[in-house]
């Protein structure tokens, strides 16, 4: 089943069971999704498209949810908390911190990087093979220190 039409049937759902926020997420990544078909001028969108989508939609969110958190702003942090938890359902289940340790180390043997001057090409490799699985924030932590 397309992310679309797994989006189109939960929103359906959601408008019968009057869950507004659900509903609103769910629009909300509907119209990212229609906006980058439109950008890119395609009807369907590759499933490596749709996955950088839902990264990006998560990453705005995770990003405003540490502003919000140091501005004092419980409000919106319990609000901004909801939609990433609706926005995980829709991703690729998150790897472990083993997963992606072994993914890392093998990445960098791959490479044959030693020092923190192959950090670009060593996180060039590693994201394609971890895109959706993983935060960028938490692969770079771990680049870092295999490389220390």
């Amino acid at each position: 089943m397309s992310l679309l039409t797994q989006l189109n049937d939960d929103m359906k759902q959601a408008m019968k069971s009057k869950d507004k926020e659900k509903l609103s997420v769910i629009r909300m990544v509907k119209a990212s999704l229609q906006n980058e078909s439109i950008k890119l001028g395609k009807s369907d969108l590759s499933e490596d498209e749709e996955l950088s989508i839902l990264s990006r939609e998560m990453k705005q969110r995770k990003d405003s949810l540490q502003e919000f958190k140091s501005a004092g702003r419980d409000d919106l942090v319990e609000k901004l908390e909801t939609e990433i938890k609706i926005i995980q359902e829709y991703m690729p289940k998150q790897l472990s911190d083993e997963e992606l340790s072994a993914i890392i180390q093998e990445t960098i043997q791959e490479t044959g990087a030693s020092s923190k001057k192959d950090m670009g090409k060593v996180m060039s490799a590693v994201m394609p093979k971890v895109k959706g699985k993983a935060d960028g924030s938490k692969i770079n932590k771990l680049v870092q220190e295999f490389l220390n």
